[in-house]
């Protein structure tokens, strides 16, 4: 089974008519997207949008053996004149499944939000699932068969693939190709970042994809560390490298800070941010949870755990630093990083980088920028990807 993207953009498209933003404007050739539309071995059409039949023209395809027209989207769509030779479009209700004469099945999937997603197997038996725009499976049972591919807005609903993994409809053979696409990220290598960090790829509009077959899609890593200022993003940056993924452990390493008003302003704007499936843990103790098997982690942050490591080893008076303390400190960071080699478990940390920044009037503040330092720098060693978020853009270091 093969499937002709007609287009893989908003239903606006990208760039959108007469938007001003720099993602629209840096939409140009194959980064420039018509309305998504899928033509499945030449016989089935997800969407009819505009210029479709140029757009099978443009890939080398032709819709005059379309058996089936279905759309997906929660509302018919803008007026769209119907090519010559094309059946009606019509929608299958949820739950409901359609047979096609050319061996293909499809089957309704409800959604979580308007519109209907569509379950296609094709005569091979390869299976393939495609989703609205905004839409994410609702209902969904464990233990699911894993889809082939599966064509879904992993950009504005990325807990939908949370939702298919954990019931094993996306497994580590599923192509996952982001469609809908739409100005909310810049075109080109970041878009490419995030997705690949999602598990998924964007191909530009005309693509074929054969279901079933291999494509290289970069392994989510293992370990990621991210760096950046204060409200520089990065805490943003390290919860949208997860946010594909169930189950995900939230490590608060601040602490509640009972009576402090801001600090308590700032926990709740995270805690809003977060998938409602994610946990929370507010501990120091890594080392644990790194040894032991479970969903991701995601950490935040290493500073703080930095001082109370050094609160706990006396690193603050400079007899006890010089009487054990620095010793101490120096095996719990060797340890956490030992624990960072071994893990098996997929680890976001977030970190701040101070040691740009003014040099600090006190002594007690040198010596934490500068254990910060390595600290950031041991950690980094252990990680594949490094990422250093600066006004909100993230630069890759390694990775």
């Amino acid at each position: 089974m093969d499937v002709t993207l007609l287009g893989t953009g908003a239903p606006a498209g990208l760039p959108r008519p007469d938007c001003p933003c720099a993602a629209c404007a840096a939409a140009l050739g194959e980064d420039a997207r018509a309305a998504t539309a899928l033509l499945v071995d030449g016989a089935l059409l997800l969407d009819l949008t505009p210029g479709a039949a140029f757009a099978a023209a443009r890939a080398g395809r032709s819709l005059s053996g379309v058996a089936q027209v279905l759309l997906s989207h929660p509302h018919n769509g803008p007026a769209v004149e119907v090519p010559a030779g094309l059946p009606q479009p019509g929608r299958v209700p949820d739950g409901r499944e359609l047979a096609l004469l050319t061996g293909h099945r499809v089957r309704a999937v409800a959604l979580d939000a308007p519109g209907t997603g569509y379950a296609v197997t094709g005569p091979d038996g390869q299976r393939l699932l495609f989703l609205p725009p905004g839409g994410a499976p609702a209902g969904l049972e464990e233990p699911a068969e894993s889809y082939d591919m599966v064509l879904a807005d992993v950009v504005g609903r990325p807990d939908a693939l949370a939702k298919l993994r954990a019931v094993g409809s996306v497994g580590p053979t599923t192509d996952v190709v982001a469609v809908h696409l739409d100005h909310d990220v810049p075109p080109g290598p970041e878009l490419r970042r995030r997705l690949a960090a999602a598990g998924a790829r964007a191909v530009p509009d005309g693509a074929t994809l054969v279901v079933g077959a291999y494509e290289e899609v970069p392994d989510v890593p293992r370990r990621t560390l991210v760096l950046g200022g204060a409200r520089s993003g990065k805490s943003v940056e390290a919860e949208r490298r997860l946010e594909a993924f169930p189950e995900v452990l939230y490590v608060a390493t601040g602490g509640a800070r009972g009576g402090d008003t801001e600090w308590a302003a700032r926990v709740t704007a995270h805690r809003k941010r977060r998938p409602g499936s994610w946990r929370t843990a507010e501990t120091c103790d890594l080392v644990p949870l790194l040894r032991g098997d479970g969903p991701p982690l995601l950490i935040d942050c290493l500073s703080l755990w930095l001082t109370d490591a050094m609160d706990s080893v006396g690193a603050w008076d400079d007899a006890e630093w010089a009487d054990g303390g620095e010793r101490a400190l120096r095996e719990r960071v060797a340890e956490l990083t030992r624990a960072v080699r071994a893990t098996r478990r997929t680890v976001v940390a977030v970190s701040n980088e101070v040691g740009s920044g003014i040099v600090p009037a006190t002594a007690s503040g040198r010596r934490y920028r500068d254990e910060l330092g390595r600290l950031n720098a041991a950690f980094a060693d252990e990680c594949e990807h490094v990422l250093l978020v600066v006004a909100g853009q993230a630069l890759p270091l390694r990775g």
